[in-house]
């Protein structure tokens, strides 16, 4: 949901990874509502952008899981909380009002009154590596592309995508069934991905279902403001136009601290200093939960920010609900907390 109407909410959460998710729903066992707001157009962090399909054995009670299966558990199991979630735009001011909420704006001109923060944006607001070629950033969003977030839009249509990892091997066997042709460019003739991805590619391009080209794009052709080629250029030097409808860059993200380092929050080595009791910043009703915020013994882990979600989420109910006691209650037994959650509490006999 994006817009540019205020919007007054108990707490605003920054940053939609797994620490992030496990925010909101420790806020919402305290009746605590919630927005976020992440600069990635999908939930996740880089938990999906990095190890989506990567095993993960260090969850408590998960022998194994996946960053893909983790974001989606912990997305279905913040369902009853109701957050709404702002993508792809991050926060760009923060400032601390009168009466002690946060007036919040974001790079989308969204704009949010916050009784809480909760900085959850681990190692920094992940932004995608970009070409460098004039010009061509105008087509951001129209035919360019950095997130293959809606394979629908490349429908009949001819494709160009820009990458050697496994998310642009991956990217191109996705969008082949749907795109009138597809071409995967890479710098050089080694594409970095597993074997059965490597295998399900190779066996495509055999078929002449996708194409792959060593080289880089040098330059792009237009007309009437239409983005009509890319200038490929090869290892001997050689330039040929490819003819396209879109392009789609998968050269990876890179993690960038952003407008968060201009907010007057105590600092060390770009993560942001906190409490052990409340995971508070230096400014109060400012939290840092996960890989974002240090202190002494910090381990950057998903478990222990799942920790610091929990502590801050209880510090936060005392300036959301002032003057009122915050019972300790747990899920098992509660009948408030089944009656927040959706489930039945069930029959003591």
């Amino acid at each position: 949901m994006t817009g540019n109407s205020m919007i007054h909410t108990d707490a605003l959460v920054i940053g939609a990874g797994p620490v992030g998710l496990f925010q909101v729903f420790q806020l919402g066992l305290l009746d605590i509502k919630a927005h976020v707001v992440d600069s990635l157009p999908h939930p996740g962090g880089q938990c999906v952008e990095l190890y989506a399909d990567k095993p993960i054995y260090d969850i408590p009670g998960t022998p194994r899981t996946t960053g893909r299966e983790l974001v989606a558990s912990l997305l279905e199991q913040i369902k009853p909380f109701g957050a709404r979630f702002h993508l792809g735009q991050e926060v760009s001011t923060l400032a601390q009002q009168a009466d002690g909420r946060f007036l919040v704006e974001t790079s989308r001109g969204q704009s949010f009154l916050a009784k809480t923060i909760f900085i959850a944006a681990g190692v920094g607001s992940f932004q995608p590596k970009r070409l460098k070629i004039d010009g061509l950033d105008g087509f951001e969003g129209s035919q360019l592309f950095h997130h293959l977030d809606e394979p629908a839009r490349f429908a009949g249509k001819t494709v160009l995508v820009v990458g050697g990892d496994e998310a642009a091997v991956e990217g191109a066997l996705r969008l082949h069934e749907q795109a009138k042709r597809v071409t995967l460019l890479h710098r050089r003739d080694v594409l970095q991905a597993p074997e059965q991805v490597l295998a399900r590619f190779e066996a495509l391009r055999h078929r002449g279902a996708l194409h792959f080209q060593v080289g880089q794009v040098t330059g792009i052709n237009t007309d009437a403001g239409q983005l009509k080629a890319a200038q490929i250029t090869d290892v001997d030097g050689n330039t040929d136009a490819l003819p396209l409808d879109s392009m789609l860059v998968l050269l990876g993200l890179s993690p960038r601290l952003g407008p968060l380092g201009q907010w007057g929050l105590a600092m060390e080595r770009k993560q942001l200093q906190v409490d052990t009791e409340k995971f508070s910043t230096s400014i109060p009703g400012i939290f840092a939960v996960g890989d974002i915020n240090t202190y002494p013994g910090k381990k950057k882990l998903i478990l222990c920010g799942f920790h610091e979600c929990t502590l801050a989420a209880y510090a936060a109910a005392e300036l959301v609900f002032p003057g009122q006691r915050i019972p300790f209650q747990y899920t098992t037994t509660s009948p408030k907390l089944h009656k927040l959650l959706g489930v039945e509490t069930p029959r003591q006999d």
